[in-house]
């Protein structure tokens, strides 16, 4: 038996006992689990400070280091996901429509679990918990496989997930996590048609195309982010600063960062001096040869366009005017989080019907495309695909459907 047939037989058996269980048992369970990682913290921190020692040793990239890194707030948020999720609606066993036919069949359209799901995922700890927390709640069992960088880390929190559960009436074994880095695993979670039913890389581009060219599992893309802010000509100047300024510089490591800033060629020269000075001292600013007649900036290529930085970098670029800046957004954005700063209502319309993204803001940071922003308490993902879900994926994402028919007797004719 190989090492895959006994994760997967694990999940598929607790697959049985998962898809019963109450709302209550489920909450329970999760509030044993939450309890059990502020009751490990020491050992948590502990593991993830080997890990990111390592990371550093292996000259890990400032952004990346951030995406590793846990201290005692990041606990905290992790601690917070887990009890909004408790306190969200149970998305399992709902119907949003009921019918009867002439024949006197009654339909009903119910939600049921996907399943078994497994999630690749690349440095963030947090996703460990995060996964497991909205898998369990919407009633699916879940492989997790996290990278080597955040091997010790991502250890101790199954180990303390699993010791929580032990207190609850739910088995442990509905969360599963592939402890081994060997790469050949990957492989064999991809192709585990018979254990997985879907599967979700979080991660880079890298990572991402690997899952999709090579999964014989359905697969949830979930997108890497080159992020746009559009400052258009009718904006608040110093709210778009303040804006540009949290979405390039909060978090650096993140999807939803901003990577690259257009600028209507009306106010380019009022705001682009006002940009520099906010971010001159921590950001390497590149642009095009209008933004460099206006401030002292790097040359940009033309592979900065596409490029997901996830570092204090940011490429400029002035554009005639909203079309233009909607055509660059569509042509080498990644569909994930975009946001147009006006105060013209048209233009606002036009950018978020046009924008092919996810996620499309007006007035506001990117960086609030996140599953607890959202209120959806943790994400599996961004996923910037179009079918079956856009968007964080939270619990009403994690189900599928089934329909239930009643009769007395009808046969067809």
């Amino acid at each position: 038996m190989t090492y895959m047939d006994l994760k997967g037989q694990k999940l598929r058996e607790a697959e049985k006992q998962l898809s019963v269980a109450s709302t209550e048992e489920k909450n329970l369970a999760l509030k044993y689990v939450a309890e059990a990682i502020n009751r490990n913290r020491k050992e948590i921190l502990a593991a993830n400070e080997k890990d990111v020692q390592n990371g550093i040793l292996s000259d890990m990239s400032e952004g990346l280091i951030d995406r590793l890194k846990l201290d005692d707030s990041r606990i905290d948020g992790i601690i917070e996901g887990i009890n909004t999720v408790i306190m969200l609606q149970d998305p399992v066993w709902k119907s949003d429509r009921v019918w009867t036919m002439e024949n006197g069949l009654t339909f009903s359209k119910m939600t049921v679990p996907i399943g078994v799901i497994g999630i690749i995922y690349e440095s963030r700890p947090n996703v460990t918990v995060d996964a497991f927390a909205l898998a369990l709640k919407s009633g699916n069992c879940i492989l997790l496989r996290g990278s080597s960088s955040a091997i010790n880390s991502n250890l101790t929190l199954v180990k303390a997930i699993k010791e929580g559960l032990k207190n609850s009436s739910i088995t442990e074994d509905v969360v599963e996590f592939i402890d081994d880095t060997d790469r050949d695993l990957v492989d064999q979670m991809l192709n585990a048609t018979e254990y997985l039913d879907l599967i979700i890389p979080r991660g880079g581009k890298g990572l991402i195309k690997l899952v999709i060219d090579n999964s014989s599992v359905p697969t949830l893309q979930t997108g890497d982010g080159n992020c746009h802010l559009f400052v258009d000509e009718s904006a608040n100047l110093d709210d778009a600063v303040n804006i540009l300024v949290n979405a390039k510089t909060q978090r650096i490591g993140v999807c939803n960062a901003c990577e690259t800033l257009l600028v209507h060629e009306n106010i380019a020269d009022r705001f682009l001096p006002m940009a520099y000075e906010a971010l001159k001292d921590k950001v390497e600013l590149r642009g095009d040869s209008s933004t460099k007649k206006i401030i002292d900036v790097k040359d940009a290529s033309p592979e900065d366009w596409y490029e997901e930085y996830l570092d204090y970098i940011l490429a400029i670029k002035v554009v005639r005017d909203v079309d233009e800046a909607i055509d660059h957004i569509n042509k080498y954005g990644t569909k994930h989080s975009e946001s147009i700063v006006t105060e013209n209502l048209t233009n606002a319309n036009k950018f978020q019907r046009q924008v092919d993204a996810a996620t499309v803001y007006v007035n506001a940071s990117t960086r609030f495309t996140d599953g607890g922003e959202f209120g959806f308490g943790a994400e599996m993902g961004i996923s910037t695909q179009k079918i079956h879900a856009r968007g964080p994926v939270g619990l009403e994402q994690l189900v599928s459907s089934k329909y239930l028919i009643m009769g007395k007797g009808q046969i067809r004719k």
